[in-house]
């Protein structure tokens, strides 16, 4: 039975239309999938490829950033040429096969790495890599396609929605991948992962054509986004000249030679840094955007500095604070010691519990009129961010040898999931009310670059971690040794308590440049 206009307009005015709860499902495998394997990666490495930590590290910080530089390019083929639906299901399929590689990977590996089974992890990396840089931007994106242009109040409610699919799948995926993994076999964890993506392609396929449709009643996803607006700047010109192409790509070369050659950086680390260094302000000198959309922009590309910031060190979960729950933490829980890997639902799960309260409460505050702005509640989110690692710093102990309270984990996790709901689904909503249609999904996809290269810096901070085990020299940071725990935590609460109060000084000027999108 088809759905009339008339019928999903009424239901957006009265809730959220039905589309928001197929998105909702879909992206709650997809990260079933994602999170899953997340859970048992670094395990995986450390405990069966014998890889040492540092290493184990650096890996997953080049995976989960490279993770989410590709939506760029994703963002970018579905803008000109496919379209969203197309775009996610191509990088469904892709990623679905990337797990069942690893899943050959770890069937092949006894103890320690071969060349054979290194080849498989990094095949499945890429194709991981690669099938998310088509899915994730396309998806956020249709979220925001679903309301009129002007319901700017339910979009922020809808994407606190959406995150909660997100940390839905979060939470499930380490009990179960978690469990196969560390109690019975890595494969099984990843074969697992593999299962729950075909899953959301196959929820997405039957429902996409009935449910995911605009107020209006029209199929969304199947054009690219270049259709939905012409708007041209005042000299009526539109998109980027040759020289300008040419000059990007210039730019982006020479920055990433600088980063490789001049400071060391590795290979993907440069290529991720160099992305985000140029591209966001590449954008804005397209010659089709007006004064207004190039302010709006500038907002998206000055926040993303303090999103940087923020996933660098919220994204220690999953790799140091995993060590740390391993090895430094007392699991057991009425007599059953709980894997180390179930940790990560903690963030999820609560994220599953406070989503609708929060989602509530920037409706009840819209139409009070003191809903506070966006740049305003990323800043808070910053401060709570930098809470949660103060709270941890006072939990550890000189003494490797002595573990610590559950308690410790779960308030980190607890103050990080509130921050993380006052910062990410906001982002999120933002970059939708604030992009111009034409530039949705790639502008999505910029928006990933400010998480790639967290998580890549996550992976760098998280190979500070001090391992009681190591017996050489102590890690050193901008001069400060990190002899122990204590001092590892506090330098977050540096990074992300100085963020947060900038961006709060800067939240005022920002919302000037929102033009009145709330």
């Amino acid at each position: 039975m088809n759905i009339l206009p008339e019928d999903q307009a009424l239901a957006a005015q009265k809730g959220h239309p039905k589309g928001l709860y197929v998105l909702f499902a879909t992206e709650f495998w997809e990260r079933f999938s994602y999170y899953g394997m997340r859970a048992i990666f670094v395990l995986f490495m450390t405990d069966k490829l014998l890889f040492d930590k540092a290493y184990a590290s650096n890996i997953y910080g080049s995976y989960t950033g490279l993770v989410y530089l590709t939506p760029l390019i994703g963002g970018y083929v579905a803008d000109r040429y496919w379209g969203n639906r197309r775009s996610i299901f191509a990088g469904g399929l892709m990623m679905a096969l990337g797990q069942f590689i690893l899943f050959f990977c770890a069937s092949a590996s006894d103890k320690g790495a071969s060349g054979f089974t290194t080849t498989l992890l990094w095949t499945g990396l890429a194709f991981l890599i690669f099938g998310n840089g088509f899915f994730k931007p396309n998806i956020s994106t249709m979220v925001g396609q679903l309301y009129p242009e002007t319901s700017n109040a339910k979009k922020d409610s809808a994407y606190t929605l959406f995150y909660m699919g997100i940390n839905a799948g979060a939470f499930v995926a380490p009990l179960v991948c978690g469990y196969l993994g560390e109690n019975v076999d890595f494969k099984w964890g990843f074969l697992a992962a593999g299962i729950g993506m075909l899953i959301s392609l196959v929820i997405f396929y039957f429902t996409k054509d009935k449910y995911v449709i605009s107020h209006t009643g029209e199929a969304l996803g199947v054009a690219p986004n270049k259709s939905k607006d012409t708007s041209v700047s005042e000299s009526g010109k539109t998109g980027f000249s040759s020289t300008q192409m040419i000059t990007i790509v210039a730019l982006i070369v020479a920055a990433f030679c600088a980063l490789h050659f001049g400071l060391a950086i590795d290979i993907w680390g440069s290529a991720i840094y160099a992305m985000t260094l140029i591209l966001p302000f590449a954008i804005l000198t397209d010659r089709s955007l007006t004064k207004v959309e190039k302010d709006r922009l500038w907002v998206i590309v000055i926040i993303m500095l303090f999103v940087i910031f923020f996933w660098m060190c919220f994204e220690q979960a999953g790799a140091s604070l995993t060590f740390f729950a391993d090895e430094q933490t007392d699991r057991r829980v009425f007599g059953w010691e709980m894997p180390a890997s179930y940790f990560q639902s903690f963030n999820a799960g609560f994220i599953v519990l406070l989503a609708p309260i929060f989602a509530g409460l920037w409706g009840r505050l819209a139409k009070r009129g003191v809903e506070p702005p966006a740049p305003m509640k990323q800043a808070i989110g910053l401060g709570l961010l930098a809470l949660g690692f103060l709270y941890i710093s006072f939990g550890t102990t000189g003494d490797p040898a002595v573990k610590v309270s559950i308690w410790w984990l779960t308030g980190l996790y607890f103050l990080h999931t509130v921050g993380e709901l006052f910062l990410s689904p906001i982002g999120l909503s933002m970059v939708n009310k604030l992009t111009p249609g034409r530039f949705t999904s790639l502008m999505m996809g910029i928006w990933f670059m400010a998480i790639a290269t967290g998580n890549k810096l996550a992976g760098t901070m998280s190979s500070l971690y001090p391992d009681p085990k190591a017996t050489g020299p102590r890690p050193v940071f901008l001069g400060i040794t990190i002899d122990n725990l204590h001092t590892y935590f506090m330098i977050f609460v540096g990074f992300a308590g100085v963020a947060a109060i900038i961006l709060f000084l800067l939240s005022f000027k920002l919302r000037k440049m929102m033009h009145g999108v709330k």
